[in-house]
């Protein structure tokens, strides 16, 4: 089903996103302030002939929401070339299914860019997949570090209150430590995903 204008916007700003949160706007807002985008990434989207239109579905208690949405944001802040509408996932069924990640997962958050005449130019789900690798690394490292917790490679939805607790530490830590380097990757994806797609109106 297309994503007519009217759809789109329907879609909250950034601001009327962040008035609404109840559980992370401090955090949304540390990492807006924070985010590394360089020079040479304001300078392509600068670059681009025309604004996208850029649909994000999130929800507040998602990590990958909270570390990618406010890279955009502030990338569309610096660029003058995103207009960013954002939608509930779970308010939003129509929009998130059809963006499954891997044909199955209401994965968030989902960026979905459209040209002016609202033609679609591509969508990315989530993380950079180099970042996924890296995490599926330290959940690998943590399972044999602790033997003794036999659910802690298990699916995040199902873990007991122990495995959670030890393995939102463990991945907790390594955003921190990474953030910068997935913030790159994430804007080099989004980069590639629109070279050579975006024309003048």
């Amino acid at each position: 089903m297309a994503i007519t204008r009217e759809r789109f916007e329907q879609g909250m700003t950034v601001e009327q996103y962040k008035a609404q949160m109840t559980q992370n706007r401090p955090t949304f807002e540390a990492n807006e302030a924070s985010a590394a985008v360089r020079p040479e990434d304001v300078a392509f989207f600068e670059s681009l002939p025309q604004a996208i239109n850029t649909l994000v579905i999130t929800e507040d208690w998602c990590g990958d929401a909270l570390a990618n949405v406010p890279v955009l944001a502030k990338l569309a802040e610096q660029s003058g070339k995103l207009t960013l509408r954002l939608f509930l996932r779970d308010q939003n069924l129509d929009l998130a299914d059809q963006y499954l990640k891997e044909g199955k997962y209401r994965s968030v958050p989902v960026f979905v860019f459209f040209d002016q005449d609202m033609r679609e130019l591509g969508h990315f789900i989530e993380r950079p997949a180099r970042a996924t690798a890296e995490m599926q690394a330290a959940t690998a490292a943590l399972v044999a570090a602790h033997p003794e917790v036999s659910d802690l490679g298990g699916s995040f939805d199902t873990l007991s209150d122990e495995a959670r607790k030890l393995r939102g530490h463990a991945l907790g830590e390594l955003r921190r430590e990474r953030s910068g380097a997935w913030t790159e990757m994430l804007l080099d994806d989004i980069k590639q995903l629109l070279s050579g797609k975006v024309t003048a109106a």
